[in-house]
């Protein structure tokens, strides 16, 4: 085990596995095959039913096609909200087929690029299955004590869908399309570690990470803004949520020793811990896999950016 492992773990996909979708001439997102088929038939019966509360253009069915390489999403016409109920129709009647799970009712983006590019959006618990970006933040909770830095490390909760009982961030949580980073990064730090706003505004946005994942459900291109905050060594972090279980403060060179060494830490938490390392000078030059590290951290997202 080192730390290049963990970012190894985090950018494993092949590509031909893959089909990529698109919204004219942007592409949303890749599905597998199997799944992809799954969905344009679907979709085919949900047109049949399904009314949209405008009139769309010629040929703005929202139904998807399998076209040569992937597939066509016939959309273009239909405005963020038409677009928005046709692909939640689409995914209850995928659920009902027992092809994704219940829902997660969070609303993440649908987009060939940046947040603010959304043309849609999709429940989050189905994201990897369409292989939309996803976004989220995590923070470093950090002290300078006596025998210097330590790190607040979260243990996730044995009844976590993902990762039960592993290592976490102080805080981490996806990003939703409805709220803006400060206000998201506020909710996430009350509820995973009872901080109020005024602590949490003074988190230090210090970095972004990204990397792609192929997972059983589909594909995870994910990026993620980090954060650092200095908490004062009388403030105990404590869940509000049910997410985590416990949190623990550990010196720095425990944190370092755990991720290099072991697979405790939640899979991409140990990139926003590296991070965090390498920015503090705790891996440093001397490291023979420095410069691979840092420009790894931020791998490329595999799906196309176009511009307008």
């Amino acid at each position: 085990m080192s730390f290049i492992d963990h970012i190894e773990a985090c950018n494993r996909w092949n590509p031909e596995d893959f089909l990529p979708w698109q919204l004219g001439d942007e592409t949303l997102g890749w599905m597998r095959p199997a799944f992809a088929e799954a969905l344009c038939a679907v979709s085919r019966l949900v047109a049949q039913v399904s009314q949209t509360s405008q009139t769309p253009q010629a040929g703005d069915t929202g139904v998807f096609e399998l076209t040569g390489p992937g597939l066509r999403w016939q959309a273009e016409g239909l405005s963020f909200a038409a677009r928005s109920a046709r692909l939640a129709d689409i995914c209850v009647q995928l659920q009902h087929q027992e092809l994704l799970p219940a829902p997660q009712g969070e609303r993440y983006p649908v987009t060939p690029a940046r947040r603010d590019q959304a043309r849609c959006v999709i429940d989050r618990a189905y994201a990897p299955y369409f292989g939309t970006r996803a976004f989220g933040q995590h923070l470093n909770g950090y002290v300078e004590g006596a025998e210097g830095l330590e790190l607040w490390v979260a243990r996730r909760a044995a009844d976590r869908r993902h990762y039960p009982n592993r290592f976490d961030n102080t805080v981490a949580g996806g990003l939703p399309h409805d709220l803006d980073l400060s206000s998201n990064l506020r909710k996430e730090c009350f509820e995973e570690a009872g901080l109020p706003a005024a602590i949490a505004d003074r988190a230090r946005p210090v970095s972004a990470i990204s990397y792609c994942r192929a997972t059983r459900a589909g594909l995870k291109p994910d990026l993620m803004y980090c954060y650092d905050l200095q908490l004062p060594p009388e403030r105990i972090p404590r869940g509000t949520d049910g997410e985590v279980a416990a949190f623990e403060r550990w010196p720095v060179a425990r944190v370092l020793e755990t991720v290099r060494d072991t697979d405790e830490f939640k899979l991409n938490c140990n990139l926003v811990i590296i991070d965090f390392l390498i920015r503090h000078g705790l891996i440093t030059p001397d490291d023979p896999d420095y410069f691979e590290l840092i420009c790894r951290l931020r791998s490329p997202l595999p799906t196309p950016i176009t511009n307008h």
